[in-house]
């Protein structure tokens, strides 16, 4: 039965994220509007990963090497969170598909796992074009029966990421179900890149406002990353996947990024699948606000809805099972 997407729209724009929303369409959107999709360009990408060692974790924050999977991946406790095997979110990065990592991530999502009250597992799945995306999913998907097989319950784990790693959360939910895995509690997905398709965020309003993200650029993303893949393809475009019996979902989005019609058609979407999905619009937010949290302080406040989130999905799973 279809539902209707809950739409908050989150009113607020402090004169730092109008700052970084300025710095960024005079320096980053240039930039990234010219810079071109090489081997080369694609081989500097790692370069972000190692320049992440200078985001400091919180203090407090307690990390763990985790062993076992086929991809490098790390425990994240924030301050004062409990070593805890019965439950935990399970958080893929942003980047692209093709950067990023965890020491890039590791401050927000030390503030993730402090806000939820739960150790969050961060994974570094394995990227783009060194190997195939069905590769990158299938290291998340394999994360998430990681955690099933030492024991923590389905519905006390929610899948998480940012931007690419939003729709890897959503792409290791729907591969775990045709893997025959149960569900898990929720779904988080933070400004998710979720669409193969550039034509609706080109006519989208946002694409001459967002400060970041050209959206005719993210065509050479697809065509790098999904090679030949078709733009509906349900396993790999989870805009396009059967999304009934999915768990609920909290999409945070800004409100002048370009990636706003992915979580439009996204809520939309899943609200016709009859799957709870509260959608938020953060007024005047760039890309994954929540990084930058430091100098956007709405980043905080949306951290903080996500680990709410996380813990009122995990508690209603605990409550039914009782």
């Amino acid at each position: 039965m279809a539902i209707a997407p809950v739409v908050e729209e989150r009113p607020g724009c402090g004169r730092g994220a109008r700052l970084l929303g300025a710095l960024m369409r005079r320096f980053v959107r240039p930039l990234v509007a010219r810079l071109p999709w090489t081997p080369f360009t694609l081989r500097l990408a790692g370069v972000i990963e190692f320049a992440g060692a200078l985001l400091a974790a919180p203090r407090g924050t307690r990390t763990v090497p985790v062993r076992g999977l086929g991809c490098a991946a790390e425990e994240v406790r924030g301050r004062g969170v409990p070593a805890d095997p019965r439950r935990a979110i399970l958080y893929f990065h942003g980047g692209g598909f093709v950067a990023c990592g965890l020491r890039t991530h590791r401050r927000m999502v030390a503030r993730i796992s402090q806000a939820a009250g739960m150790p969050v597992l961060s994974v570094a799945y394995r990227m783009p074009p060194k190997v195939p995306i069905a590769t990158t999913i299938r290291d998340c998907t394999d994360a998430y029966r990681w955690l099933l097989d030492r024991g923590v319950e389905p519905g006390n784990i929610v899948l998480a990421g940012d931007s690419a790693g939003g729709h890897l959360a959503f792409a290791a939910a729907l591969h775990a179900r045709r893997d025959g895995l149960p569900r898990p509690a929720g779904i988080a997905g933070l400004s998710p890149f979720l669409d193969l398709d550039a034509e609706a965020r080109i006519a989208h309003a946002n694409e001459p406002l967002d400060p970041f993200i050209p959206a005719r650029r993210l065509g050479d993303l697809v065509r790098t990353v999904f090679p030949g893949v078709a733009p509906d393809d349900p396993l790999l475009c989870p805009l396009h996947a059967d999304l009934r019996e999915l768990p609920p979902v909290l999409i945070q989005v800004g409100s002048i990024e370009v990636l706003c019609s992915d979580a439009e058609l996204m809520a939309e979407r899943l609200g016709a699948a009859g799957v709870p999905c509260t959608l938020q619009i953060w007024e005047g937010q760039v890309h994954v606000f929540q990084v930058f949290a430091d100098l956007s302080r709405e980043g905080l406040a949306a951290i903080a809805e996500v680990g709410r989130f996380a813990r009122g999905v995990t508690s209603r799973q605990a409550a039914r099972a009782a």
